[in-house]
């Protein structure tokens, strides 16, 4: 259906911008989780290691910038907003101020290319709390698609990693080993109860799809998907291999030179700068190897194009660019989850009584 809008609202994850902030901001991503304190104090020295400050917030401003322009450019006349989940601007302030601007419709893109709970079905949980928060008169929010397989995020990609290999000395550039990375979570998590047919694991497919879409426009032909950011009990299984273990396969392996692409971030995230830039990079020089990170696609122009490639898409009712064979799911209407129930997890058993 194609539909009017007064606004696009870019929703994302959210991260302390201030040492004070570290704390109650890792409180409100793992409220009700049970996360005892002493990880909490772990994780918070990643962030103190760079001033308190995550990058995030400042990346998606640039995004935000970036997408003005080229919303002027085409002549497309949408204010943008910014709202978080976890840290201000929360969406809920953000959906108040967009109501007091005068917006009606408006449509949500949110900083996640995936499926799953956490890529999908939980932005739609934000945009439902948020309207609720403000009452029956909200803004209508309508969340634009999914698009990990989207073109331009795939050209974007393949720039990044053909730059890193570049990076690397000369010698290694023709050995080096193709490493993707994307943001793990526990097994249980990426099945969902709904569709796919075959067992759901949506995300973990929909990110080996992007993987292999970017190693086919870099000219790869073999190249590895493994994950980084775990931060679960031992006794729950979650997706691996783990970067850093696998670059000790590696190298066991004989290999002297790889390049990390973090696929299954939009931005330089702490995570990546964290898990990838210090971590990784810290075991790939201890083991010997020459070692080269990608640079995500926030901050090339081909991912302002996305978006509002993604926003005419749904104002004229064109269809989508898509370049993968693995599922991908459409627009929802003010957090109701998609009707194919693609990204809710199941239910756990009752424990035993």
């Amino acid at each position: 259906m194609v539909r009017a809008a007064d606004a696009l609202l870019l929703l994302s994850f959210g991260g302390p911008e201030r040492p004070e902030d570290v704390m109650p901001f890792l409180e409100n991503v793992t409220r009700g989780r049970g996360v005892p304190r002493e990880r909490l104090d772990e994780v918070a020295q990643h962030y103190l290691h760079f001033g308190g400050v995550s990058p995030i917030n400042a990346l998606n401003r640039d995004i935000i910038a970036a997408v003005e322009r080229e919303l002027a450019g085409v002549g497309i006349e949408l204010p943008v907003y910014f709202g978080n989940r976890n840290w201000d601007p929360m969406v809920e302030d953000t959906v108040a101020r967009m109501a007091a601007d005068g917006v009606r419709s408006a449509l949500v893109f949110p900083t996640s290319a995936w499926g799953g709970y956490s890529g999908c079905l939980q932005y739609d949980e934000d945009i439902a709390r948020a309207r609720a928060a403000f009452g029956p008169d909200a803004p209508e929010l309508v969340k634009l698609r999914q698009y990990f397989d989207h073109p331009l995020l795939i050209e974007a990609f393949a720039a990044a990693i053909r730059a890193a290999v570049d990076s690397l000395p000369a010698e290694r550039r023709e050995g080096a080993r193709l490493v993707f990375t994307a943001h793990s979570i526990p097994v249980s998590a990426d099945i969902s109860a709904g569709p796919p047919a075959d067992g759901g694991r949506l995300y973990s497919r929909q990110v080996a799809e992007a993987a292999r879409l970017c190693a086919a426009a870099t000219g790869f032909a073999d190249y590895d998907l493994v994950w980084q950011s775990r931060s679960g009990p031992p006794r729950i299984p979650w997706l691996d291999p783990d970067i850093v273990d696998h670059l000790e396969d590696l190298s066991g392996k004989g290999v002297d030179a790889v390049v990390v692409c973090p696929v299954g971030f939009v931005s330089d995230h702490l995570e990546v700068i964290w898990d990838l830039d210090n971590e990784a990079r810290e075991k790939a020089e201890e083991l010997g190897m020459a070692f080269a990170r990608a640079a995500t696609p926030g901050t090339d122009p081909r991912f302002a194009r996305l978006v509002v490639e993604l926003i005419n898409e749904h104002l004229t009712g064109k269809s989508p660019r898509r370049l993968g064979d693995i599922p991908g799911y459409g627009c929802t209407v003010n957090g109701a989850p998609c009707a194919i129930d693609c990204c809710t997890p199941p239910r756990r058993p009752a424990a035993a009584t």
